[in-house]
């Protein structure tokens, strides 16, 4: 029971600061008018919160110690920074924002089908089904236009940043288990890449001039914010992907935009339309569905474990 609670807190963790760090990050973006540099800024926040965790658990001079593996370290900061680079990519030339966002989801199917094909593991018609309504609730809580859905050659980016995601998570996990690499080690270098990238591309875009903190109210809190958030998701959502598998973690990241959706409807008078609500109502029924999963198929573990 109580190693039950202390994943259901560290899921509801990662979940949380997940939708914190987007609604602040979409906030940055629209303040700065550059992707690039709002990341550049929110990783920068976050390096100095990642130091005083390190600094104060005595984990800073490992980071010096990695050997051969700094290289895998190095790898999925690049990829970290990939995902970023192709979705941006995707949003200036591809089509419309709906299948853009359609599409980014998709790396709920491929970690489902890299989970069978790489780790051998059996995933049930429960399974499917279950991932598939929460991943058609979110479609709908989103509110994506299905009947404006078009796909354009460039959209292919959008494809490619949920490839990059779904090939990190297992990188990380493959870290974790094979290398013995700590949660914040990883993520300390995942920071420090994308933040190097970030603050070369932004420099030779020439974000940096344009850069106008004055014209947006509270935009120096918003920087530590989503500094703070991108810290807590390291820390909840690499912990996650040692104790769960890929698949598993992946379908609760699901949840953030009902999080969102409800965060908006009791705090910010955003109306609560019946699509939403159908959408809040699919996911919760798909979550349900991975729930009840060990109950449906009693053999589950033992199953895996000869696998």
């Amino acid at each position: 029971m109580k190693q039950r609670l202390s994943d259901v807190g560290m899921i509801a963790g990662m979940v949380l600061a997940w939708s914190i760090y987007y609604a602040v990050s979409k906030r940055m973006v629209d303040a700065t008018g550059s992707a690039f540099l709002a990341g550049f800024l929110l990783r920068a926040a976050a390096l100095v919160f990642l130091t005083v965790q390190l600094a104060a658990t005595g984990g800073f001079a490992d980071l010096f110690r990695q050997g051969k593996v700094t290289v895998i370290l190095l790898i999925i900061g690049v990829f970290g920074f990939l995902l970023d680079l192709f979705a941006n990519l995707g949003y200036a030339y591809g089509g419309s924002l709906g299948t853009g966002t359609a599409l980014l989801k998709t790396d709920v199917l491929m970690v489902n089908l890299l989970t069978v094909a790489i780790y051998r593991k059996r995933l049930y018609a429960t399974d499917w089904i279950g991932s598939a309504l929460m991943l058609i609730g979110v479609l709908l809580v989103l509110g994506i236009d299905f009947s404006a859905f078009t796909f354009r050659p460039t959209d292919l980016f959008f494809l490619l940043s949920a490839l990059c995601v779904t090939c990190n998570a297992f990188i990380i996990k493959a870290a974790q288990q094979k290398h013995a690499q700590k949660a914040d080690t990883i993520s300390y270098y995942n920071n420090f890449v994308v933040l190097l990238l970030f603050a070369l591309f932004s420099i030779a875009r020439g974000d940096l001039r344009t850069l106008d903190p004055a014209s947006v109210p509270g935009f120096w809190w918003l920087v530590p914010l989503g500094g703070l958030a991108q810290t807590c998701i390291y820390f909840f959502y690499y912990r996650n992907l040692k104790r769960h598998e890929v698949w598993i973690v992946k379908l609760w990241l699901l949840l953030m935009p009902v999080v969102s959706c409800l965060i908006g409807v009791f705090f910010l008078n955003e109306s609560m339309t019946l699509e939403k609500g159908i959408g809040v109502g699919v996911v919760l029924l798909g979550a349900v569905v991975i729930l009840l999963r060990e109950k449906l198929h009693p053999h589950t573990e033992a199953v895996d474990g000869r696998r």
